[in-house]
């Protein structure tokens, strides 16, 4: 039997192989679902995306399902004690932003409708399909993340630099980036 090939990063633990062949990659294009990820992205920043998974499923509770009008309405004291549970990211830093986060995007869906149309303008509404045959061919950040993380900045988000921006636009299939052997490249292709 044919072993199946996948990312190399991917190899790492079956919590990540699993994210690999059943999400990252993945066309979203629900608020809600982009949403969790510019979250989780922003966590993110300096650790490990394992350690992000590890504690995702905590992270929804504690953000309320990611539902971006509860997490808006968030206050100082839901701040503290979200500092206080060791099953998440207790940054403040990271927490506050996510707060923000959370009202600059509703502000976005009310000048655009949604924010999935908004974000997917910055590849024209279509995944950009990379031909990356290693790992280490696939840039940090492009043109398109650097341009997404100013017009955020601008907007009022925070951790929403270049990088993480890439990273977003990698987990939420607005590019393909799958190596050219990556079993998930060519499924993704034919759902196109």
């Amino acid at each position: 039997m044919a072993r199946v090939q996948r990312c190399s990063w991917a190899n790492d633990s079956a919590l990540m192989q699993t994210y690999h062949d059943r999400e990252w990659g993945t066309p979203q294009h629900g608020d809600r679902q982009l949403f969790e990820f510019l979250i989780l992205e922003g966590m993110q920043a300096g650790l490990s995306w394992a350690i992000i998974l590890a504690k995702r499923v905590q992270l929804r509770r504690s953000f309320a399902g990611f539902d971006a009008k509860r997490v808006a309405r968030f206050d100082a004291r839901t701040v503290r004690r979200l500092m206080a549970d060791p099953r998440i990211i207790r940054n403040r830093a990271k927490i506050r932003a996510a707060i923000t986060n959370a009202r600059q995007f509703l502000q976005v869906q009310r000048e655009f409708g949604s924010f999935d149309r908004y974000i997917w303008s910055f590849v024209g509404g279509r995944p950009v399909v990379s031909r990356y045959r290693t790992l280490g061919q696939i840039p940090a950040q492009t043109t398109a993340s650097v341009a997404m993380s100013a017009d955020l900045r601008r907007r009022g988000f925070r951790f929403v630099g270049p990088t993480i921006c890439y990273a977003f636009m990698q987990a939420v299939g607005m590019v393909n980036d799958h190596t050219v052997h990556c079993f998930r490249r060519a499924q993704l292709l034919r759902k196109r």
